[in-house]
């Protein structure tokens, strides 16, 4: 039985089907079935099938009860193809790829569409492209194995292209299978925090009532909602401030500031998590958010819409197991050092990298006698690119006593200088630099160690995660610069969570449990399984993570380890 078929939908919900050689080419003539799931179904020998893209084929599956194991997305392999030639920003549908093998006219690639919540994902609708006739979706595919060949690490290369068409699997699954949500758990913390809701869709009580109190402690009305309300309101304070940000409020010296504080914090969840929100987003006990595997240029996901990776941890509460089932939340510690000593090989951070303790602790007993906040400032200030102040004290401390990690991401940060492109370890390629001058500004702020972003308010990271690359594509070369020094480790950290997924979702999918995986972001997976398969659970997870460093980075002596909590609400676990 051949292990690779072609598969692409026809008219009155049937396929064409075809077996495929090693190069790509067909090993047989083109089959025509009248049932998609019945023509998958039938061929449970198939160990990987190619399409065009996840989201045209496998909804329609999992809704006929198919699950398949492994697939091969064409569309998702032509942008990491394009990115590595150089190429990033080039239409990458189907049809655009058939047309460039044809020297035709290229189509551009749709525009994104905004996900309708409570309804069918946009995710997962048929996209531009699918007028590529069978032939030519069989042509692309010849193509890009030819492409993955000439990669300059073909096995890497092809590993990343697998793992990300893993990720789109997955994020199907998890849209299908839904986020336990409870209803109303969450109503009575929106009581709790925010109070009564007033006739005609205004502030509720405690906004309101926020509202009075800055308003007196500036003696004038003003708009806490409004940023430059605020900043001009403390200007006639005699107090010049650039940005409504909490940081720089919590520095202030003022009777405002405690109200200010207390609104945002308020207000963000009142907008992004409140009534509204749980009209549209939960139902039937789910929340089903429209995840997009490597939605951002480091192959982060990100969500389209929903504010999925933004949940505030009092609203977590709501986030409950089914009776008799539990969340098992596992954290990744420290991954993105972990990373660093992976990719770069140094021996001594290996060596510290490759024990399950707080990693951190190690590294200040090694090399900053004793001082653990030292050490992180130095480890992820060389990833962030801090360059100033404390940091860069640190820094020359850890330069002497490990010289090939922080050589890896200098060595990327000049090449970020200079124009060209950096590779994560699998090969996912940075963008090409811009015309703009456009320098993402001051230096790289420092990531809170559980990843930053996820579990506070959300200020300011907006559906990215808490990710944050300074200088995206800028042609100032500085700014550049440190987009590169981090965009190698936090691009194979986000390899490394692709394969961690793909590993996890393989053991879950054979092992025949009745475990979910319901949630992911860049560091953390929840999956909801009934409480006697717990164990096995956390387990499971242990080994995907190990398997996942082995499989992305060699042998090494680097571990991967999790925090693992089983909880039945999600804000129990940390």
């Amino acid at each position: 039985m051949t292990e690779r078929w072609a598969l692409a939908t026809a008219e009155g919900g049937g396929a064409l089907l075809v077996p495929l050689e090693r190069d790509g080419t067909p090993a047989g003539p083109v089959l025509a079935e009248p049932d998609l799931a019945e023509a998958v179904r039938s061929r449970p020998d198939v160990t990987r099938w190619v399409w065009r893209s996840t989201a045209e084929i496998y909804p329609r599956l999992l809704a006929a009860g198919v699950r398949v194991e492994r697939c091969y997305d064409i569309e998702c392999a032509e942008l990491l193809l394009l990115g590595h030639e150089g190429r990033l920003g080039e239409p990458r549908s189907a049809a655009a790829a058939w047309a460039r093998l044809n020297h035709a006219p290229v189509p551009p690639d749709p525009p994104p569409r905004s996900a309708e919540p409570g309804s069918q994902s946009s995710l997962f609708e048929p996209a531009s492209g699918t007028d590529v006739p069978f032939e030519g979706l069989l042509a692309v595919y010849a193509d890009q194995v030819r492409r993955h060949d000439a990669c300059a690490h073909p096995g890497r290369m092809r590993l990343l292209t697998a793992s990300e068409s893993a990720g789109m699997l997955v994020a199907a699954e998890m849209y299908r299978d839904g986020l336990p949500w409870r209803a109303d758990v969450h109503r009575d913390v929106l009581d709790e925090l925010l109070g009564e809701r007033y006739a005609g869709g205004g502030e509720p009580r405690r906004l309101a009532e926020l509202v009075d109190e800055v308003s007196a402690a500036f003696g004038r009305r003003v708009r806490p909602d409004l940023p430059a309300d605020v900043i001009r309101a403390f200007a006639q304070a005699g107090i010049k401030v650039k940005s409504t940000r909490r940081w720089e409020l919590a520095e202030l010296d003022h009777p405002a500031v405690e109200p200010l504080i207390a609104y945002k914090k308020l207000y963000r969840i009142w907008t992004a998590h409140g009534w509204s929100w749980l009209q549209d987003w939960v139902r039937e006990g789910r929340f089903r958010p429209e995840y997009q595997p490597g939605g951002t240029v480091s192959g982060r996901w990100t969500t389209n819409g929903g504010g999925a990776l933004q949940i505030p941890k009092v609203i977590r509460r709501a986030v409950v197991a089914d009776e008799g089932w539990r969340l098992v939340v596992a954290d990744a510690d420290q991954m993105e050092p972990r990373v660093l000593a992976a990719i770069s090989r140094d021996p001594g951070l290996m060596e510290v990298a490759g024990h399950d303790g707080d990693l951190y602790k190690s590294l200040s007993d090694r090399a900053f006698h004793g001082d653990r906040d030292d050490a992180k400032i130095a480890l992820l200030g060389a990833v962030y690119g801090q360059t100033s102040g404390d940091g860069l004290k640190n820094l020359a401390a850890l330069r002497r006593r490990f010289p090939r990690a922080v050589a890896y991401v200098d060595d990327a940060a000049k090449a970020g200088e200079e124009g060209r492109l950096v590779r994560t370890w699998l090969g996912r390629t940075s963008p090409p630099a811009t015309g703009a001058d456009d320098d993402a500004g001051g230096e790289a702020g420092l990531p809170q160690e559980d990843g930053g972003g996820t579990a506070g308010d959300g200020e300011g990271a907006g559906e990215r995660g808490g990710e944050f690359i300074p200088g995206y594509a800028s042609s100032n070369s500085r700014a550049r610069g440190r987009f590169t020094r981090n965009f190698v480790v936090q691009g194979s950290a986000a390899d490394w969570a692709l394969l961690l997924l793909a590993a996890l979702r393989r053991t879950l999918f054979t092992a025949g449990l009745r475990a979910e995986l319901v949630f992911f972001q860049h560091d953390e997976v929840i999956v909801h399984c009934p409480a006697e398969e717990t164990g096995t659970v956390v387990e499971a997870i242990r080994a995907a993570g190990e398997l996942a460093g082995r499989t992305a980075f060699g042998p090494t002596p680097v571990r991967f380890p999790f925090t693992t909590a089983v909880v039945e609400r999600y804000s129990d676990a940390k």
